[in-house]
């Protein structure tokens, strides 16, 4: 089962095209990257998921089930934009918004203590929101966020405001909740946490979505299908070896070897381009290159671009 279907979303504000009959579907019990740049319309479609506005056309599914109100219970909503009370004591706005969400003070207070403790926060119980940084109030929020174990986690930028430390705390905490039953929707610029986290994406551009599915099956859409090889030996016969199906792309001379990128032609493969190598040169390493997600969204998008704008000549 799907834990979000959404299906042709359409979204104006103003004349301005937020989304355009946006469709994609987030698998169940995993970590999915919504992806795009400034005003490619991720905010206005997480805000329609979680019911803060009306899609003007087109319909969301959360687990099977046309969206409604009863779904508010079952998601976890943390914004990039930071929404604690700053005179209120931390202790006190946690239990506040816990109880929000339908939990009892008691039972409240019993999940924070070992929220509070898991991340080695217990010292700021009573200390004022206004005292608190940017990182530890992220980790604040975050908290208030899973308290009520969600079926649904969207999340804005989730590691914003962190050092490498608590960002690799965090990032452990999101990935063992989506292994215990939760449905991580992601959203971020981080690519890094991308390749590291998500198993599937979805990118858009100018309110669409011009890439979507797993990442290992994304990433095979742009293999460059070069490879990385280190030889030592006679490189004019290596370069006269591959004239016909391959391509030099790079070469560079590191620590007395030759370090070359090598690109695939005319369906060539890995067999035929060391079965060519070989009588000319002794290879030491060989590696596949493969693409990143950062590379992939920069490709993506500047792919997008180029379209529209020869749609509009």
């Amino acid at each position: 089962m799907n834990a979000v279907k959404v299906k042709t979303v359409s979204k104006e504000f103003s004349g301005h095209v937020a989304l355009d009959e946006v469709s994609l579907e987030v698998p169940e019990k995993s970590v999915f990257g919504l992806l795009g740049p400034n005003g490619a319309g991720k905010t206005t479609l997480i805000r329609i998921i979680n019911q803060i506005t009306a899609p003007d056309n087109g319909e969301v599914h959360l687990f099977g089930k046309k969206l409604c109100e009863d779904h508010i219970g079952i998601i976890g909503y943390l914004p990039e934009e930071r929404g604690l009370y700053r005179k209120m004591k931390v202790g006190e706005q946690c239990l506040y918004l816990a109880q929000l969400k339908g939990m009892s003070a008691t039972e409240a207070k019993k999940r924070l203590m070992t929220w509070f403790d898991r991340f080695d926060i217990t010292a700021w119980w009573d200390k004022k929101v206004e005292e608190l940084s940017k990182g530890m109030a992220q980790k604040i929020q975050f908290v208030t966020t899973v308290l009520h174990e969600p079926k649904l986690l969207i999340l804005d930028e989730p590691f914003s405001g962190f050092d490498p430390i608590n960002v690799e705390i965090v990032r452990s905490e999101i990935l063992r909740l989506r292994d215990e039953g939760a449905t991580v929707m992601l959203s971020t610029h981080n690519m890094g946490s991308v390749e590291e986290m998500c198993d599937s994406i979805a990118l858009m551009e100018s309110g669409k979505v011009i890439l979507n599915g797993g990442v290992e099956e994304v990433k095979n859409q742009f293999d460059p299908k070069c490879f990385n090889i280190t030889v030592t030996g006679n490189m004019i016969a290596l370069t006269n070896a591959l004239w016909t199906n391959f391509e030099l792309v790079k070469k560079t001379w590191v620590n007395e070897k030759n370090e070359c990128v090598i690109k695939l032609l005319n369906d060539a493969t890995l067999n035929d381009l060391l079965t060519v190598c070989l009588p000319a040169v002794e290879i030491h390493e060989v590696e596949k290159v493969r693409p990143n997600m950062h590379d992939i969204f920069i490709e993506s998008v500047a792919r997008a671009k180029n379209l529209e704008e020869l749609a509009e000549e």
